[in-house]
């Protein structure tokens, strides 16, 4: 829970220092999120090779478009 003061405080900063601020959390997040993918694990992932299905869905919604532009 971020206290009131907190909130206070960083609304008083300057631009420069609440552009700091911005730039240590969002590089504090990204650490966080390279510390999901562990060295040496298998992880899944989607690949559009054989999805017919998505193939034809997206078929069908360009030519509807198409149609639309058209129209």
């Amino acid at each position: 829970m971020i206290s009131a003061e907190l909130i206070a405080t960083l609304r008083e900063l300057n631009r420069s220092d609440k552009f700091y601020i911005m730039q240590l959390l969002i590089s504090e997040l990204a650490q966080q999120e390279t510390d999901l993918i562990q060295p040496n694990q298998a992880y899944p992932i989607w690949s559009p090779y054989d999805a017919v299905e998505a193939a034809d869905t997206m078929l069908k919604a360009l030519q509807a478009a198409k149609t639309q532009d058209h129209a």
